[in-house]
Formats: C-alpha cells, sequence, structure tokens
C-alpha cells in the first residue's frame, strides 16, 4: 500500500431547472468523494481545477479547501461534498488535483480524474 494515496469518485449532475438553454446558460452540480486509502493521516489543502467547455474554453480555479472546509481523514476516512459549476454549452468537462499534507509533514497531490458535464442524454 502506497503511505499516501486518496481515491477521488466524481459524479456530475445536470440541474435542468436552475439552467436556461436559451441563453447557453447550463448549470451542474457534481459530488465529490474523498477517500483515504493511504497509511498516513492527511489534511486537504487546497484545489486546483481546470474546467472546460465544448468550445475549448478553458477556467482554471485555485482555491484553499473544498465549500469552505479543510478536512483531516484518518486513513480509511472518506469525505463528500456537493459542490456547482455553470457553462456556456451543453458539455464540458473538468478534472485538477487535490493539495494534502500528511501528519508527517509530506505534502502531495492528488488527482481529480477528468469527468464530463452533460445536459444531454449521451450512449455510453
Amino acid at each position: 500500500m502506497n503511505r499516501y494515496s486518496i481515491k477521488v469518485d466524481p459524479t456530475p449532475f445536470y440541474l435542468a431547472d436552475q439552467s436556461d438553454p436559451a441563453n447557453d446558460q447550463y448549470v451542474f452540480a457534481y459530488h465529490i468523494r474523498i477517500e483515504n486509502v493511504g497509511e498516513v493521516a492527511v489534511q486537504l489543502l487546497s484545489r486546483h481545477w481546470v474546467i472546460t467547455d465544448a468550445d475549448g474554453k478553458v477556467e482554471e480555479v485555485r482555491g484553499a479547501g473544498v465549500v469552505g472546509q479543510q478536512p483531516k481523514l484518518a486513513p480509511g476516512e472518506s469525505y463528500e461534498y456537493t459542490s456547482g459549476s455553470q457553462f456556456k454549452t451543453p458539455v464540458g468537462t473538468m478534472q485538477g488535483s487535490y493539495q494534502f499534507v500528511a501528519d508527517d509533514g509530506v505534502k502531495f497531490d492528488a488527482p481529480i480524474p477528468k469527468f464530463v458535464l452533460s445536459a444531454k442524454r449521451v450512449l455510453h
């Protein structure tokens, strides 16, 4: 097992009731589950998102914690939160990383896998 290992599981949702496709406003929520699958307790310090719409416009977002929190996770513990994003296109992607510090002082990044936010039903 890796001493420093984080599993990130994103689940996106389209919010049709908050979107206005006629005015190119597409609102999405995403639920994130962060699990410490490593051997050392860690604290989430910050986030870095790379958000890309269907036109190729890229926005980078950096900030402390997630939804105002900097959760500490012992080995085996998880933290879940829901946040949102708005696009001018009906499809976009998000990916990035969380920055952590372990109890032993080691800082490391945990990747957030790329996920698709889509206002349309897409066949898998």
